[in-house]
């Protein structure tokens, strides 16, 4: 591979690095329902970032012992924000189904069946 475009993966896997940075700090302050798409955001450059150290390591521009070491890493921050990112859909699922059910019992506080048949409860 040319110097230049070393080079320039280099700078790219520099930029999307702090983009997975700044994706987790980001969500990290954030309630969990605003955190869902921040890290979806770096599991996404996350996996970019792995792509493009794939392609250093096979052009020779990033040596095995450094390869694996930056995998090894990457692939224990990427376990760790799909779990975070699976118990974010977990909480949010049970909260759209907690207001749904609010919704549900709201609607029907005005109906003649239903308040009947609360009142004998």
């Amino acid at each position: 591979m040319p110097k230049l475009h070393k080079f320039s993966l280099g700078e790219k896997v520099d930029k999307i690095f702090v983009e997975v940075i700044d994706g987790i700090v980001t969500a990290n302050f954030l309630n969990s329902r605003e955190k869902q798409p921040f890290v979806h955001f770096a599991i996404r450059k996350l996996d970019i970032l792995k792509v493009f150290l794939m392609m250093l390591w096979e052009t020779k521009s990033l040596d095995n012992k450094k390869y694996i070491a930056l995998s090894e890493k990457l692939n224990e921050v990427g376990r760790n924000l799909g779990g975070w990112y699976g118990k974010l859909l977990k909480e949010n699922s049970l909260s759209n189904n907690e207001r749904e059910i609010k919704k549900v019992a709201s609607e029907a506080d005005g109906l003649p069946a239903f308040q009947s048949l609360s009142s004998q409860l």
